[in-house]
């Protein structure tokens, strides 16, 4: 039954279950903790600078939505480029202040400038931020007084793009610049220090943090249900990516994790398809791979389902195959076990099952139709940092096999353009299972032609 879409419009927000208030943001406290934790592990007499990321330019005088270092957020909670973190293990005095072990170098306020993009913090208020008392702007950077020659480590995290040409009046590139001239010719910079370090941190989840990332996940969840019900023959695969990414949006969601991923038929076996311009035709399955992201943490759910509402003898094979991997590599989501452990457990599944349905002959050749990864860690990036050892408590990782036939692979015709993927985010307990932070969204082959029978009112 189709519903007028003004309808829709009128009841939708009685439909959600709770609108954003920002309330939830993390506090200085959050940061400054994390700033302690870092300085912590620095060895004897050195220090450390952090680069906010530049301003990205797309086009001509359009710049790409900005984003922020999720290192540099993490020890800052600052959103803004063109901004200098310096960590020192040793309290150092500057001008007549007490000693400090943090300095803090962001964008001077501009009036101007400030009309076309946005009021910048000034320095009180990046200190009520961030926590770090000692705040300067950057056009005070190159001639302030800082000494590094009696350091024994300098450690650095260099922006990914300094040569910009879409930087900000205070350039990032002449900050880097202006950073690596305060340095003695015989010192070496540490690159990767840093990133262990923050690695290590990052990796396992404080309680805000995981707060944080369920809020991502149940935003996206409620999404993909509505995209359930009202998927149709004839759908866009645009128009299902616009359904989930709108109640990302509406709830608060400042972005999406990463592209967005609809595929129907032979572009379900692309694994990270991208373009979502294709007709949704009855008997496709369609995979959707989607999450959003709120307040800088992101959801990361895949879920593979019949645009027509009921799968094929064939689709129901691979997908019971793939859940049934899936759920022997949520089994294994155990602190002390090996970060690997789950795609071995969800390897040794498909690789036994692709033979049984004879579409390979040796459990060796699986590899040609589940060829990625099961896990990756999930946080401030969707493929987050961490160490890749044991399995800690407090951390979040993706679960998602997958099993992708595309069209003349040999194997009978009869599997050509199924592509399947279930992927949930699975958080690590100390005691007992794992929880499975999307298990709300239906996994089951039964739950999910139950949903899609419901009405919609995109329908």
């Amino acid at each position: 039954m189709k519903s007028n879409l003004s309808v829709f419009f009128i009841l939708f927000p009685f439909i959600l279950f709770g609108q954003n208030t920002d309330h939830d943001l993390l506090p200085a406290s959050f940061f400054k903790a994390n700033r302690e934790n870092f300085i912590a592990q620095m060895p004897a007499h050195s220090a450390a600078v952090f680069f906010a990321n530049p301003i990205r330019n797309r086009s001509n005088d359009v710049d790409y939505q900005y984003s922020q270092n999720p290192n540099f957020y993490y020890l800052t909670g600052l959103r803004d480029p063109d901004a200098v973190l310096l960590l020192f293990k040793d309290a150092k005095i500057f001008d007549e202040s007490k000693g400090v072990k943090e300095l803090l170098f962001i964008r001077p306020k501009n009036k101007s400038e400030e009309i076309w993009t946005g009021i910048r913090p000034s320095c009180r208020e990046a200190q009520a931020i961030t926590g770090i008392q000692a705040v300067y702007t950057t056009t005070e950077f190159k001639e302030f007084g800082l000494d590094f020659s009696k350091m024994e480590e300098v450690w650095a995290e260099y922006p990914s793009q300094p040569n910009s040409e879409a930087f900000s009046k205070i350039a990032l590139s002449n900050l880097v610049e202006d950073f690596n001239k305060k340095l003695p010719a015989n010192l070496t910079v540490e690159e990767s220090k840093p990133y262990k370090v923050l690695a290590s941190m990052r990796e396992v989840k404080q309680v805000v943090e995981i707060a944080l990332v369920k809020r991502a996940i149940d935003i996206s969840v409620e999404g993909f249900i509505e995209l359930m019900k009202a998927i149709n023959p004839g759908f866009k695969e645009y128009q299902a990516q616009a359904i989930v990414e709108y109640f990302v949006k509406n709830n608060g969601g400042e972005y999406q994790g990463y592209p967005s991923i609809c595929g129907g038929a032979g572009n379900s076996c692309i694994l990270h398809y991208q373009e979502n311009r294709d007709s949704l035709k009855s008997g496709d399955l369609l995979l959707a791979d989607m999450g959003g992201e709120y307040h800088g943490y992101t959801a990361d759910i895949t879920r593979t389902f019949p645009v027509n509402g009921k799968f094929t003898a064939e689709q129901k094979l691979i997908y019971n195959l793939v859940l049934k991997a899936q759920e022997a590599g949520i089994a294994v989501c155990l602190p002390g076990q090996s970060f690997h452990a789950t795609h071995q457990a969800t390897f040794a599944i498909v690789s036994k099952g692709l033979v049984e349905l004879g579409i390979i002959t040796s459990e060796k050749d699986a590899d040609k139709y589940f060829m990625h990864g099961t896990s990756h860690y999930l946080g401030l990036d969707v493929h987050d940092a961490g160490t890749y050892g044991a399995l800690k408590a407090g951390t979040i990782i993706t679960v998602e096999p997958g099993i992708y036939i595309p069209e003349g692979s040999p194997c009978d015709k009869k599997w050509w353009n199924i592509g399947v993927r279930i992927e949930d985010d699975i958080l690590i307990n100390e005691n007992g299972p794992a929880t499975i932070m999307s298990g709300r969204l239906p996994r089951e082959i039964g739950e999910i032609e139950n949903l899609m029978l419901l009405q919609s009112y995109f329908k």
